[in-house]
């Protein structure tokens, strides 16, 4: 008898509430969406529900915009893998912005990959709201 193929289904994407990461309990969705501004502290991503693929390796992979590291140079894409923990198992895979904010906005894209697939992306564009009325530069020299 074959065995059956694994399914993954992106259950939703978008804002969620603060993660724990040492908690059994993933995030709840507060917004859906994959426009998002870049607060501090803010979380975003996905949840994929995983079914038949229990013990299983996925490899997950967050490419950013170019988070720069302490000299000031751009960090690779933050990868690792995940082993399905149930043969029906959510995963969360996101992220949070942190101080400096500017060097994260921009393309996030984010992919769960198994078997050397792409089962699960979702791409998320930060953005910095800007405040039409703030003081605009003024110019030099307006007679």
């Amino acid at each position: 008898m074959a065995k059956r193929k694994p399914e993954f289904r992106i259950r939703t994407y978008g804002i969620y509430t603060q993660w724990d990461s040492g908690s059994k309990q993933l995030p709840h969705i507060a917004e859906v969406t994959t426009h998002v501004r870049a607060d501090i502290d803010v979380e975003f991503g996905f949840v994929v529900n995983i079914k038949g693929a229990k013990n299983r390796p996925v490899h997950f992979c967050i490419d950013h915009p170019g988070i720069l590291d302490a000299e000031g140079n751009r960090r690779p894409p933050f990868t690792g893998i995940e082993y399905v923990k149930t043969n029906d198992w959510d995963f969360y895979l996101g992220d949070t912005i942190w101080e400096p904010v500017t060097d994260k906005l921009g393309n996030w894209r984010m992919t769960l990959e198994h078997n050397g697939n792409i089962v699960a992306e979702k791409t998320f564009e930060l953005y910095i709201e800007i405040d039409p009325f703030a003081a605009a530069p003024l110019a030099a020299n307006l007679t």
